[in-house]
Order: structure tokens, then sequence, then C-alpha cells
């Protein structure tokens, strides 16, 4: 009787979680350039790597290891190591900032954001971080695109992005 108990407690557990993610990709803050090279090497058409309406950082940024579980309740509990700067004069620093989350279900506008607390928590020196809270609004009973966004404070730029996982 225990093994039932135990069995039907599992799967409750699993029917309460909307989404999952299991590492993530950095941000790139160019997606493309286009158009004729200008005599010093830059290109006059540079496509931003906005993702469903977020801009992204002014530089590169890099993350080693993430995992992330939303509740349909709208919980969320994410861990991030190393999430560093990839570029420029302070490259394998944490930039000083601090991070919050942001769920994304839509693919096509309009996006709807569900975001964890907007002052966010602080990066390690090491870039670890972990944001446990609950995403406002809501987010929807069904996620059938699911973004999420690792955003800085205060300009909420996008940082880095999860990886669902889908079994």
């Amino acid at each position: 009787m225990v093994l039932i108990g135990g069995l039907l407690a599992s799967s409750v557990i699993a029917d309460d979680t909307l989404v999952r993610f299991k590492g993530a990709i950095g941000d790139i803050p160019v997606a493309n350039v286009a158009g004729t090279p200008n005599p010093d090497g830059s290109f006059p058409d540079v496509i931003r790597n906005i993702v469903r309406g977020v801009n992204p950082a002014g530089q590169i940024w890099v993350i080693s290891d993430f995992t992330a579980d939303v509740k349909v309740d709208g919980r969320i509990r994410v861990d991030g190591r190393g999430l560093l700067l990839g570029g420029g004069n302070t490259i394998g620093t944490n930039g000083n900032a601090s991070v919050f989350a942001t769920l994304i279900c839509e693919a096509t506008p309009p996006f709807t954001q569900f975001s964890t607390n907007i002052t966010g928590v602080p990066l390690a020196a090491n870039g670890d971080f972990r944001i446990d809270d609950v995403l406002m609004p809501a987010p929807p009973a069904e996620c059938g695109s699911p973004v999420l966004l690792i955003r800085v404070t205060p300009s909420g730029a996008w940082f880095a992005a999860g990886i669902p996982k889908l079994d």
C-alpha cells in the first residue's frame, strides 16, 4: 500500500509542472549583419538578437549550467551557474548584475511576459544565481512554445535563454 501511495504522490508532483528547462544559451547581442561593409569593416545594417520582444544585452554573455522548473501555479525555481560577460574589458566577470526570470508562452505576438520580482537576485562573483519566486501574472495552464529568459535589472535586457527540457 505504501508503494501505491508513493506512486500516486509521484504522479501528482509530475502533473504540477508546467515546463522545465535544462541548459541555456548565453546572449549574443547581434543576430545578423547585412549590407556592404563600411570602410572601417562595420556593417550598415545590424539586426539585434531580440527574443519575443525582449532586447538583448549590449555585450556577449555566457552561461555554464542552468536548470529551471516552473509549476502550474507560477512558482519557479531557477539555478544558474557561471553567467558571466563573454566579451569586452570586463570579460569573465559578473558585471555586478542582478537578474530576474521571464517566461513567455506565445510563439507569435502579442507576447505576454510572466516575470519574477524585477528587483532580481545578484549574481555571485562566479556568475552563480538562484531564483525561488512566483511568476506574475500567473502563467496560463498550458505553455505551448515556452521561452525562459534571464534578464538584467533595471533595463530588462536578456542575458541567457533556457533550453526547454522536452522529456
